[in-house]
């Protein structure tokens, strides 16, 4: 079994990563970093950093690395030191990449693993225009999805190659279904 301080789940919105991730960490008994939650969480504090960010998020831009790195760093230190942490929307921009590894190796975990899951960019766009309709989600407008998968090809295709090279990597066809996947994943974590 392939086992590390800290998943991360690296793949373009509606690839399924959210799940996985989920599902993973359940299994493993891992702390669960969902930076979509955790960002949705801040857009409905009465601050200045939350309306700034619900500010940003009704735009459908993502935050900045600054808004980025203070979440991380408060919730981190809530996490017990032994218990491995799945990530999962995060890192999204090679800052946010070394910033969080530099951080993790600072609170001594030094093991990661990172797990790619690539979709076509037209299937992305099909799964989550389908979401919106299902969950009704005011961040899902067409414009807003197509603006997040470029910045996903801009921003967060260089972290994935930063990750190949800095951590162990695996990667995953996205587009089966969930249950296939999943197979696929916990095989790969026997190796």
């Amino acid at each position: 079994m392939i086992m590390s301080d800290a998943i991360f789940f690296i793949g373009p919105q509606g690839s399924g990563k959210g799940t996985q991730a989920r599902l993973l960490a359940e299994r493993l008994g891992f702390f669960y970093w969902e930076m979509g939650g955790i960002s949705r969480e801040l857009t409905r504090e009465d601050s200045p950093l939350g309306r700034r960010a619900k500010e940003l998020n009704d735009q459908g831009i993502l935050f900045p690395d600054d808004m980025i790195f203070e979440m991380v760093r408060s919730r981190l230190s809530q996490i017990p030191a032994g218990q491995g942490i799945v990530f999962d929307g995060i890192p999204r921009r090679l800052n946010q990449a070394h910033f969080l590894l530099d951080l993790l190796r600072s609170l001594g975990r030094t093991s990661f693993l990172t797990i790619h899951l690539p979709i076509p960019q037209e299937e992305s766009l099909k799964r989550l225009l389908l979401r919106a309709e299902i969950e009704k989600r005011v961040d899902d407008t067409r414009e807003k999805i197509e603006r997040r998968l470029e910045q996903y090809a801009e921003e967060t295709l260089p972290v994935v190659e930063y990750l190949r090279a800095a951590t162990k990597f695996v990667e995953i066809d996205g587009q089966p279904p969930i249950p296939e996947v999943t197979k696929e994943i916990n095989a790969a974590l026997t190796v």
